[in-house]
């Protein structure tokens, strides 16, 4: 076992105040593999003092000289490539061939690309007789989840340092390892102290202290509604500016105009899009949408799809697709939303309670899909954060719009079509941030970001910049 007995503040590691300790486990077999510091309210203090402190010379440097150090922890990270995949794995439960690309690969992407918009963002335009300035917004406070745990980190803080903040982070308590990574690749890399602070701790603890602390001028949140609702509360009473990536419940919409090989496509398509990362994806296509006429045919090729690639298996193992889920806590989350589609009436098509077979240890569940499902049942409406799959019927295009817009959440989507326009067009309809068309790839440098109780601002490319710049109007 590890243990990681100081945090960082101020370019420095210091011990916590309190004494208290987080265990940090292994999902693939439960044990405790890292202790790290349970931070308290007076360490963010500290924290935010130094970044408070450091704030007035960063904010004056160069976008030149922050995209250096952008850079520079981007190639730092790089360095560390195989290390930050396998703490991820065993943090998170992702396949360790897809920890690599994803978990290690776009916390990369986000700093290099963050350090190329330093460089060339237009931060100054005439209006009239006005000049317009864009500005840095201040000491940023940065809270982090357990699912992509890196790469949310750097989606706040290469984009925030960047843009000439500096920041406090405070990673979630089932995944801090990574985040302690970062933090000696940074103190690698020179950055000047208090730019980059980080609080290792729980939500109520340190995360209630981020959000309310005077020095904090703005929250950069992702995690579950309520923990959103109850950050956006918090700093209200300092009227920070807070920026909330929260929950999905995403449809992924199969038009009624698919042949035999383009439906079975998407199909196949949409199980892996529910089941990334074991279903722990906020962006998750867990509701998908087919024709009344077609139920039984997307039946059978979600059940094979499931049982012939997507089988539980330890994720280390070369070719797994997926892997255990993160916590214990998780485990028991997933039954209990599968039980109730059982019990709401649901077909089960595959998959079911309990722990698959042959997984005797690690937070392991069965990949599930439901059929027959209606929108207003439990598995339909609220987030279960696993490899569950809900199949829903619709009559015609105008019902299936109107399913999918039927929900809390407004973070992602899909839509199929045999005519790219139409499929566009249908897109056009559904209220939710972003939404692929045919299947078309994430881009991390596209906007980020939700409706409805999925949150607001956005995070990645030029726009997630500009969510950690102010607007200042000088009268010529």
């Amino acid at each position: 076992m590890t243990s990681y007995d100081k945090i960082y503040i101020d370019g420095a590691w210091v011990p916590s105040s309190g004494s208290g300790t987080i265990d940090v486990f292994d999902s693939s077999n439960g044990e405790v593999i890292a202790q790290v510091p349970a931070g308290t309210a007076d360490d963010v203090d500290r924290a935010a003092k130094a970044a408070r402190a450091a704030f007035a010379s960063w904010s004056q440097t160069t976008p030149e000289e922050r995209a250096k150090f952008c850079t520079r922890i981007g190639e730092g990270l790089a360095g560390r490539m195989d290390e930050i995949a396998t703490v991820v794995t065993r943090e998170a439960g992702m396949p360790k061939w897809l920890s690599l690309m994803i978990q290690a690969g776009l916390p990369i992407n986000s700093f290099n690309t963050a350090a190329q918009l330093a460089e060339t963002y237009e931060y100054e335009q005439m209006s009239g007789n006005s000049l317009i300035v864009k500005e840095p917004v201040g000491v940023v406070g940065a809270i982090t989840p357990w699912n992509y745990p890196l790469h949310q980190i750097a989606a706040k803080v290469a984009y925030a340092m960047a843009a000439g903040c500096t920041v406090v982070l405070k990673p979630s308590e089932v995944a801090p390892l990574d985040a302690l990574i970062l933090a000696e690749v940074i103190n690698d890399a020179g950055l000047p102290p208090g730019v980059f602070n980080l609080v290792t701790g729980t939500g109520s603890e340190v995360g209630e202290a981020l959000a309310a602390h005077p020095e904090i001028d703005m929250i950069s949140f992702t995690g579950s509604t309520r923990a959103g609702k109850r950050v956006a509360e918090v700093a209200a009473g300092t009227l920070k500016r807070v920026a909330l990536e929260l929950g999905g419940k995403s449809a992924n919409v199969l038009l009624d105009d698919l042949d035999d090989a383009g439906f079975e496509k998407a199909v196949r398509d949409g199980v892996g899009k529910a089941y990334l990362n074991s279903g722990q994806t906020c962006t998750a296509l867990t509701r998908m949408l087919v024709p009344a006429d077609r139920l039984g045919e997307a039946e059978r090729i979600a059940a094979d799809e499931v049982e012939t690639k997507f089988q539980p298996a330890d994720p280390f193992a070369d070719g797994a697709m997926l892997g255990p889920l993160a916590s214990q806590a998780q485990v028991e989350r997933v039954n209990g939303y599968i039980q109730k589609g059982i019990d709401e009436g649901a077909k089960l098509v595959t998959g079911g309670t309990g722990r698959p077979e042959g997984l005797d240890e690690g937070y392991f569940v069965r990949p599930t899909v439901f059929s027959e499902v209606r929108n207003d049942m439990t598995i339909a409406q609220e987030e279960i954060f696993g490899p569950v799959l809900s199949i829903i019927a619709y009559d015609d295009e105008d019902d299936a719009a109107t399913i999918a817009n039927d929900s809390a959440y407004g973070l992602a989507g899909g839509v199929w079509s045999a005519d790219p326009e139409r499929a566009k067009s249908f897109a056009r309809r559904i209220r939710t941030g972003q939404i692929e068309v045919n299947g078309g790839a994430f881009n991390p440098s596209a906007p980020f970001g939700g409706f409805k109780n999925s949150g607001y601002g956005r995070e990645y490319g030029s726009h997630g910049f500009e969510e950690f710049l102010e607007i200042k109007s000088m009268q010529l």
